[in-house]
Formats: structure tokens, sequence, C-alpha cells
């Protein structure tokens, strides 16, 4: 995407950034998940995370943990993170999931409801940058209402998706990009030693329209635009000594949502109707005894069928009771199905670690080659007692040893295997992990979008690094690890460079 960009003018400041000689790129590997949770958990505290997907179920605490849930980043980036130094320790962050320490957050998953004041008040206390924010971002929401209402008079019939994602973009790509770029100024200005900002443009008008339609290529355009804005600030206060890194946290592949292929049904509810009772001899949670019992199908009702587990019996404290989302997610008879994207997971909740395939095989044989084989389905991963197994197209193949499969042909195939390892070493990964990428359909996303991210596809798993050239950066990230190694060091180098992610 970025090489399209550059190619098409869209990027014209990065564009100019690299060619004169001052920035480089470099190759980066995001890891697996490829979604911002888990490369900024890795990113900003040099940690393996536990965050297998944007959705996941916590077994061992019985609830669910789901992105940018209030207090569901913040516990996990307390539980993850320990007491080790994030790399943004006295500076601020802006629109990320984690804090990485900063002093000033605004925006941050992991304090959405409680921003820190002092980050607060040096955004809203500057009468001149918030109304200057006020000022343009009024100006380019009348120009965005205008183009909106032309698509409307030409289209009537799509009156509706487009009124609903001219209000999205409106405060997503309009006035939280305009904040952010003017909380970010500010902050260099005033010589913040870190500053980390996320751009959702891009990837929230790739989940709508895809990683590259029209609009998507706009975005990364005004993304551009406030890149230009940062780097003019940076010029103008060099005794600050900031060096500017780009990067993106993890790709988008084009995808069509499960919806569309099943007929409209959920992905939940296609594995208990039909995958399940297919395979089940007998219910859930039961060893078969070879005597064949009818698995009961879900009533028709669109409840998740939902538990209430004690704080005394494991569960989460989030300031809230524990809870068990109905958004994409459905539960029966001891599994809980979740789906998160390019990704779903299987959980038997009657256990608290997570079940090897052998027990899986046990309860409900044949399960994960009937599965795998289940349209939409690129594949599904398992735990087995000698290390995790892939189903592809209903045959069982280890990933420390197959050489076929659906990475057989890739290039990046040990990366790709050393990923998949390591997810499924994270125990709040899904006993059963289920993945829509390289479906015989194409990519499938389980929830309603046609950009996803989480998979191992190249357009998610390989993304880049822009840096200045005397950084001291790997010519190739193979991990977002190694980029806490190198922020973290700023911290210790006094006096020396700040730095502006």
């Amino acid at each position: 995407m970025l090489d399209e960009a550059l190619a098409r003018g869209q990027m014209p400041f990065l564009r100019r950034l690299l060619g004169r000689g001052g920035h480089r790129l470099s190759p980066m590997t995001v890891g697996l998940p490829t979604s911002t949770p888990a490369f900024q958990m890795a990113t900003m505290y040099g940690v393996r995370p536990d965050i297998p997907g944007f959705h996941y179920h916590d077994k061992r605490r019985r609830t669910d943990i789901h992105f940018p849930r209030a207090g569901h980043a913040a516990l996990v980036e307390a539980e993850q993170a320990g007491s080790r130094p994030g790399i943004l320790q006295g500076g601020s962050v802006y629109g990320c999931v984690f804090t990485g320490r900063a002093t000033h957050d605004f925006f941050s998953f992991a304090r959405l409801t409680r921003p820190r004041a002092p980050g607060l008040v040096r955004v809203l206390s500057a009468v001149v940058v918030v109304g200057w924010v006020a000022t343009k971002s009024a100006a380019l929401t009348c120009k965005e209402l205008i183009r909106v209402l032309g698509r409307i008079a030409r289209r009537p019939s799509q009156c509706g998706p487009e009124w609903k994602w001219f209000k999205k973009r409106t405060a997503i790509s309009v006035w939280t990009r305009e904040l952010f770029t003017c909380a970010v100024a500010r902050d260099v200005y005033d010589g913040v030693p870190a500053i980390y900002v996320n751009y959702l443009d891009h990837d929230e008008t790739a989940h709508a329209f895809g990683p590259r339609s029209r609009q998507a290529l706009r975005a990364l355009r005004e993304v551009d635009s406030s890149l230009r804005q940062i780097q003019r600030v940076l010029r103008r206060v060099p005794e600050y000594r900031f060096d500017l890194y780009i990067l993106a946290d993890h790709g988008q592949a084009p995808c069509t949502p499960y919806r569309t292929l099943a007929g409209g049904q959920r992905f939940e509810r296609t594995f208990f109707d039909e995958i399940l009772v297919g395979v089940c001899a007998e219910g859930p949670g039961q060893v078969s005894s070879g005597s064949p019992v009818e698995f009961a199908a879900l009533p028709a009702t669109e409840a998740t069928e939902e538990r209430s587990p004690s704080r005394a019996e494991g569960g989460l404290d989030l300031g809230f009771e524990p809870y068990l989302d109905v958004r994409e997610a459905w539960e029966h008879e001891g599994i809980r199905v979740i789906s998160a994207g390019p990704n779903a997971f299987v959980y038997f909740v009657d256990t608290p670690e997570p079940l090897p395939l052998e027990a899986i095989e046990a309860r409900c044989p044949g399960l994960p080659a009937a599965l795998s084989k289940s349209p939409g389905v690129g594949f599904v991963l398992a735990r087995a007692k000698d290390g995790p197994v892939c189903f592809w197209r209903g045959q069982g193949l280890r990933l420390a040893d197959s050489e076929g499969g659906p990475f057989g042909e890739r290039e990046d195939r040990s990366v790709v295997l050393r990923d998949l390892t390591a997810l499924m070493a994270m125990p709040s990964a899904g006993d059963l992990v289920v993945y829509g990428i390289d479906a015989p359909e194409g990519h499938v996303s389980f929830i309603n979008e046609v950009g996803a991210h989480a998979g191992p596809s190249p357009e998610e798993l390989h993304t880049f690094v822009v840096a200045p050239s005397e950084a001291r950066l790997s010519v190739a990230i193979d991990h977002p690890l190694q980029l806490y190694e190198l922020f973290i060091r700023y911290q210790s180098e006094v006096p020396g460079p700040a730095s502006a992610d």
C-alpha cells in the first residue's frame, strides 16, 4: 500500500522525505496477530503479548476482552506490562491502545474514559490551538458534507450508508486527526521527550471500503498532510533534536464478509447449527462413548446464552461486573465462539487452561478437520501434545515439520510458521483458532468488513518503518520487540535526541 500510494502521488511529503536522503525505508514483520494491541504491547514494553485478537475470551477469568471496551486495555496493560519501563515515560500518546507509561494521554484505549488530567489540559487549555482546530475542522466538515450530498443526489438509494460514513469519517479523519496533529505540534514546541500518535484514518476507511479503495487512498493523503505539518514543526525547534519515525503496525487484506457467503448468517451460528451438529456424537463436554446422540441445535434467538461468574469464581475486576459480550460472540453448552475479524476463536469454557487437540477430538471427533473444510474458512489451528497443528482443507499438518499446507509456497514460510507457533503459545488464544485468510472463496472476515487484519497474509504481516538514516535500526525489523530495544535507548541517552513516533 505504501508503494502504491507513493507511486500514485497520494503521499507527496513522505516521498520527498525519503528522496532527500535524511530518512530510509526498512521492511518490518509485525508478528501475529497483525493487530494494533499486540503490536503496541511488544513495541511499548518489550514483552511478548498474550493478546490473540481484538476480541477474545479469557478462560481463566471467564470474561471477554474486547478493545476498546472501557477498562479492558487498562487491565491488559497493567497485567502484561507489569513494572517494565515503557518507551513513552514522561511523554505523550494519542489514539493508541496502551499508554507506554506516557505522562500525557488522550484518546488511548487504556484510559479512554479517564484521560490523565495533564494530557487533557495540555490539549484543551490553549485557546489558540483549540480555536484553530475547531475553525479548520468545521471548514473541512462543510467541504465533506457538500461531497456526500452530491453522492446522495446521484445515488439516493445509498443515503443511509453515505450518511453513516459521513459521520464516522468526520469524527475520525477530520476532527480527531486535526486535534492529534495540533496536540503533537504543541508537545514538540514544549520539548516533550517522546510522542506517539496513531492515526486511525486509513485503518477505519480500509475496513469499510477496502485497503485499495479510492477512499482509503484519499485517507493516506490526509495522513501525509498531517505528517508534513509535524515535520515542519520539528524543523523549527532543532535544539530539541527530535527523531521522526513513521511506521505501520499492520497491513490490511481485502476480504469478503462471512455473512455474504452464508446468506446473512453469522459464523458463530453456522458453527453451532451446522458444523458442530454434523460432527459431535454427544453434547459438548462429554467424552464420546461410541453411541451416537443427536446434538441439540441452538434455539432461534439472537441473544447469547450468558454465564455470570462472580469475582470469587475468577471473574475479572474491570470496575464493573464481568461480562460476556453479545456482539460477534455466541455460547452454548460449554462452547464459546468469538469472531474478531478474519480470525475467530472456539473455547471450551469448562477448562481454565487451553484444551489440547487430543481432548477436543475425544469430545467432538473430527471437529477441527470439518471446520477447516467449511465454506469461508482458510485454516484452523489447534494445540497438540507435541506442538501446534494446522488443519487445512480437512487435512491435519504439524507446523513444526510440515512442508505442505497453506504456507508451503510462501517465501516467508519460516516467519509465518514461527509467528503462528507463537500465537498458539498464547494462553488466551482459542482452543481452536480459525482464520478466513486464504479460504477457497478468497480472504474472508467473520465480521462485517471488506478490509481485515489479524492474519498471516503478506498484506497484513509485512509493513515498514521510515527512520532517520543515522538511526541504529536493523536493515529489516523481524519483530516489534526490536523497536522496543531501539526506542528505550533514547531514555538512557543524556543528553540525547527525543523521539517523535
